[in-house]
């Protein structure tokens, strides 16, 4: 089974998946998508690691998602939980090393084939391996529009990759205020 568990920043989404998949079994995997560049993402890495069961294994990775058979935690998890999306796809845009003022349109297209293919690959390891997923990420379609282009392209890419893990989960969880609501 795949959940998906969306809503805005702050909105409880993390908490309400971790509960989610902690109701799924007793060895639970953490796929981490988070890289502490700086003292704000380090602060917030803490937190989430403190809301979250000490026996939870922390696998820190945002691509190349087939090695996770590899991976001890992987293999003896009941369930997963992979916390976030939309840090991974930030992950990826960064370290494609494009210039997001000047890229052209298909350049564009190719960097989010890439995203969505890792996103496949996601789903498709743990439905090999009959692993149950939940899966969070940011809504951003419901903000004002980015000023810059950068922030542009991210919006349409983060939209349409979560209307992929939306269509591919078996449900959908949407949190407002710390309120799940299930839309699917």
């Amino acid at each position: 089974m795949i959940s998906y568990v969306t809503g805005g920043a702050r909105s409880g989404k993390s908490r309400f998946a971790e509960a989610k998949v902690a109701a799924l079994g007793s060895k639970i995997a953490y796929i981490a998508t988070a890289i502490p560049f700086d003292e704000g993402m380090q602060d917030r890495i803490a937190k989430h690691r403190r809301q979250r069961p000490a026996s939870w294994e922390t696998i820190e990775q945002y691509k190349q998602f087939e090695t996770l058979v590899h991976q001890k935690a992987f293999l003896e998890a009941d369930a997963l939980i992979f916390d976030c999306a939309t840090v991974m796809i930030t992950n990826m845009m960064m370290d494609s090393g494009l210039d997001f003022d000047t890229i052209d349109v298909e350049s564009v297209n190719s960097l989010e084939s890439e995203i969505a293919k890792e996103v496949e690959k996601l789903l498709n390891v743990c439905r090999e391996n009959d692993k149950q997923l939940v899966i969070v990420s940011n809504e951003v379609g419901l903000g004002l529009v980015p000023s810059y282009r950068m922030g542009n392209l991210f919006r349409d890419i983060q939209g349409r990759i979560n209307q992929l893990l939306a269509r591919e989960a078996d449900e959908v969880h949407f949190v407002v205020s710390g309120i799940p609501l299930k839309i699917k």
